[in-house]
């Protein structure tokens, strides 16, 4: 069947950071010409915006207060997908350590989570050939009637291995522990904790290479597409 004639398909890909989400999502709504959506990128931002505004982090309520006030805008083309907050292409900043340190206590914040899944959903319905959403929440909270859920895992030392060496220096040891902390924080958050949705697809990374992952979503997206 012809993308044109397909109808829309909406993947949602879940995980903890460093088990090639990214990389993964990017490479498979390329090669089968969906849109692309970084979810997690969106929390960057808005944990930037208040970062940049001096809103205190540890404060939810103050963090609450201005949920509204960023305008995030996500440009969804695999090739080249874009961040901009209130104009401003924040796509750099947002990888920033300060902005990791702080994201996971600005994303625990319902109505910061509130703002962001509406943004994500109507990013989604409007996606005119299907999308690719990763983040953390997607298959039980954002899109839990995607097509297809995958939940991508990997062992704590490849993902810090990973991360490390997408973060040029860093200490291998440091970065494991700060995954294994921000894992347990995203777990254990009140609301849209990390967790694998019932009828996820369970994709360990951890011996796989990129490639390989990759041809294993395709294969899963076309095999749902087929049964359509």
């Amino acid at each position: 069947m012809e993308n044109g004639a397909a109808k829309p398909v909406i993947v949602a890909i879940d995980g903890p950071s460093g088990t090639g989400k990214s990389s993964t999502s990017k490479a498979v709504a390329a090669q089968l010409g969906l849109s692309y959506l970084d979810t997690g990128a969106q929390y960057r931002a808005i944990t930037w915006w208040m970062v940049t505004n001096g809103i205190d982090t540890a404060d939810p309520p103050a963090i609450a207060a201005a949920a509204a006030k960023p305008e995030i805008l996500s440009g969804t083309d695999p090739e080249n997908p874009t961040i901009t907050v209130d104009g401003v292409d924040v796509a750099g900043p947002i990888r920033e350590q300060d902005v990791t340190a702080k994201v996971s206590a600005v994303s625990a914040v319902p109505e910061v989570r509130a703002r962001i899944t509406e943004l994500q959903r109507a990013i989604a319905a409007s996606a005119v050939t299907g999308i690719v959403v990763e983040g953390r929440d997607i298959g039980t909270t954002v899109l839990p009637d995607a097509d297809l859920k995958i939940f991508l895992t990997a062992s704590p030392e490849a993902r810090a291995a990973r991360r490390s060496g997408e973060l040029k220096g860093a200490d291998l040891h440091t970065t494991r522990e700060a995954l294994i902390r921000r894992d347990a924080a995203d777990s254990s958050r009140k609301t849209s904790p990390l967790a694998k949705a019932g009828d996820a697809v369970e994709v360990d990374t951890t011996e796989l290479t990129l490639q390989q992952v990759v041809e294993c979503v395709v294969t899963l997206v076309e095999e749902k597409r087929a049964g359509k």
